[in-house]
């Protein structure tokens, strides 16, 4: 029976995460026509970019011929980290919300923070898969070290993306730009104060909702 549960697992996660996605679509398309307004339209793009994370680790996953080669599941992890800090990103769309016309508060409320938790689950999922693979090539401790690590360092991408407007994809279209803002902030930290508290604090709230959805991953199996 647990063995028929594992082999399913992938698939029940995906038909749930498609559940959430379609209910936060469906959210927003019935704000859209109660109101005639697009107002949080981005969102479903947002949402689109939390999912491109889970997208490369199940390909990862569902494919053991690109487990096999070290070089190319070191290439999937490098542009899967470019991408995994906007499945978190959305939690910081909440700084949108506000009284608007035609449309309770609560109901933007809903809407963005369903937004927010189906892009943090879609996160977490790929970064579970991300520390399968780890536990595959190295310790359990190093590989809890490196997820630990990884959280902080989505945390810093949040804050580049949000308050510095910087994307996934400037690593390629202006890498000296991205370079030069962060070794400036890396070797003069004084300065940059609030990108460091920030990171601190949103790394340490990741990481405690990572680990609490572990929890009771391992809580669940443990009872079946």
């Amino acid at each position: 029976m647990l063995t028929l549960l594992k082999k399913n697992d992938r698939l029940g996660t995906s038909l749930f995460l498609l559940f959430c996605t379609l209910f936060c679509a469906s959210l927003l398309y019935a704000r859209m026509y109660i109101t005639q307004n697009k107002a949080f339209v981005l969102l479903n793009w947002n949402l689109f970019l939390a999912i491109v994370p889970w997208l490369l680790t199940s390909l990862m996953m569902l494919s053991a011929t690109l487990r096999k080669s070290k070089l190319v599941l070191f290439i999937f992890l490098c542009v899967w980290l470019l991408f995994f800090p906007n499945s978190p990103y959305i939690l910081t769309d909440l700084i949108h919300l506000k009284k608007r016309a035609g449309i309770p508060m609560w109901f933007d409320l809903l809407m963005i923070l369903s937004y927010a938790w189906t892009g943090l689950l879609f996160g977490f999922v790929s970064l579970q898969d991300i520390h399968r693979l780890l536990y595959d090539n190295m310790s359990k401790w190093i590989s809890n070290c490196i997820i630990v690590f990884l959280l902080f360092l989505g945390s810093a991408g949040i804050f580049l993306g949000r308050f510095l407007r910087w994307n996934s994809w400037d690593i390629i279209h202006r890498p000296k730009g991205i370079a030069n803002e962060l070794s400036e902030r890396i070797f003069n930290p004084e300065d940059y104060l609030p990108m460091w508290l920030f990171t601190l604090v949103m790394g340490v709230l990741l990481n405690t909702m990572y680990w609490s959805v572990s929890l009771l991953k391992k809580n669940s199996e443990l009872s079946v």
